[in-house]
């Protein structure tokens, strides 16, 4: 019998709907999952049999193929390993098939059945609410970055078994709601300030420029002066971070991995400070199924580059682009995306190798 259950991948910061398809019939026993999967996803049979034992089912002994389509889109992460225990149980009548295509079903299984968080919430969030669905069944510690999205109703679940009494109507699950605003008042503050720095006025002074008319800067100067303390207060002295501004750099943070789900939201301008042995795909973003790289995780905020002069000059080549633009376009055989990258660039270097030029010994 064939099921089907929708969710959603990411590629590049779009989320791209995904019919998962489930089909079990007579014939020796066998689990294939088809549709371009990476290895996370060829994994989910066995994260996906002992949920569903250990949450009470029965693990149907038949020929079982699942199909994500379309099938010519990378397919990545485990967060289809709820969407294909759901589509197995529908598959063998286990829970009825009507409420199926009113949600987007996503998250990682574990062995004794419960959800784990997964990446990329928010784009897909936002994915099905442009497709009109009436709401997102997800793991709990994903609920408060999907909240924040309104107009959608968010099913914050912390099983399997839960999430099948829920589409089987035995359990009433509440939406769950979030006042982004106050939220994004209470994240709104960063660890550290412009005012803590004692002197260097010359050096303040110029970084007040900076800011005010939205140039890039360089500290130069010898070792212990001040510079990477300065730079690291920047982002306190620009203007404060706008709701839509902290959801863009929000969703790149979700892709990547780095939201902290009890924070939900990047509500500061972010700082990031790459080390000088870093690879050009790892600054602008990249690799076989390109990912953002350090310039879009500093997008709204400041990309600083500390010891500048040690980066490889291909390295400081690839971010002309980019800082004329405030995007990078990647392009590899499998597909092309685009990021933001709009930052503001704050390069640091001693005067010389020694660091000492010009100072009196």
């Amino acid at each position: 019998m064939l099921a089907k259950v929708y969710s959603a991948t990411i590629a590049g910061i779009e989320a791209y709907p995904i019919e998962i398809e489930v089909d079990v019939t007579q014939g020796l026993p066998s689990f294939s999952i088809v549709g371009l999967p990476d290895q996370a996803v060829r994994e989910s049979k066995d994260r996906v049999k002992p949920a569903l034992k250990n949450s009470g089912f029965e693990f149907p002994v038949k020929r079982i193929t699942v199909n994500l389509a379309p099938a010519d889109l990378k397919k990545e992460g485990p967060s289809f390993d709820l969407p294909i225990a759901i589509g197995l149980l529908t598959a063998t009548k286990l829970i009825k098939r009507d409420r199926l295509t009113d949600y987007f079903i996503l998250g990682e299984l574990s062995l004794d059945g419960s959800l784990r968080p997964v990446k990329g919430i928010l784009p897909t969030v936002l994915k099905a609410k442009g497709l009109k669905k009436k709401g997102v069944i997800l793991p709990e510690e994903n609920a408060r970055e999907a909240a924040l999205i309104k107009g959608i109703n968010i099913y914050p679940v912390g099983s399997l078994k839960r999430v099948i009494d829920f589409l089987e109507g035995r359990i009433e699950i509440l939406p769950f709601s979030l006042e982004v605003k106050n939220l994004f008042k209470e994240r709104a503050i960063y660890p550290v300030d412009f005012n803590e720095v004692a002197g260097q006025e010359h050096v303040k002074r110029a970084l007040e420029v900076a800011v005010s008319g939205g140039h890039n800067a360089l500290l130069l100067g010898p070792p212990g002066s001040g510079k990477t303390m300065l730079a690291k207060r920047l982002p306190t002295i620009l203007p404060d971070i706008t709701l839509p501004e902290a959801l863009e750099t929000t969703k790149i943070h979700s892709i990547v991995g780095l939201l902290n789900p009890k924070e939900a939201i990047v509500a500061t301008r972010p700082f990031r400070s790459p080390h000088h042995t870093i690879s050009d795909v790892a600054l602008i973003g990249g690799g076989p199924f390109p990912k953002p790289g350090e310039i879009s995780l500093s997008h709204n905020g400041v990309l600083f580059l500390d010891e500048l002069a040690e980066f490889h000059q291909d390295v400081l080549e690839v971010l002309r682009q980019p800082l004329e633009d405030g995007i990078i376009h990647i392009s590899r055989a499998k597909g092309s995306v685009s990021f933001p990258a709009r930052f503001m660039l704050v390069g640091a270097m001693n005067p010389c190798p020694c660091g000492t030029l010009g100072q009196q010994t």
